[in-house]
């Protein structure tokens, strides 16, 4: 899913009187959306973009990067959540 929508549909589904702005749950999803697009070369508008300029095709992004894109990802989740809990 793009992240775009997936954002979108968040902010309707949470209140912002009892989940403002700056709280854990917005940085959180910030971070969801925009790293979790890395993980496939269509789930963010750059890497469209260098499929077609670099004519990158996407069973060979899968392959080579997507497995490390997503260990990065869950990296950086639990590193987040952990330096949340330590601070707060």
């Amino acid at each position: 899913m793009d992240n775009v929508p997936l954002v979108a549909a968040s902010i309707g589904m949470y209140d912002l009187a009892q989940y403002p702005t700056d709280t854990f749950l917005w940085e959180f999803v910030a971070y969801c959306a925009g790293t979790g697009g890395s993980i496939l070369i269509i789930g963010s508008a750059a890497g469209v973009a260098a499929m077609g300029l670099e004519k990158i095709n996407f069973f060979w992004y899968v392959k080579r990067f997507s497995a490390l894109a997503l260990i990065g990802y869950f990296a950086g989740a639990v590193v987040y959540v952990v330096q949340y809990r330590l601070t707060h």
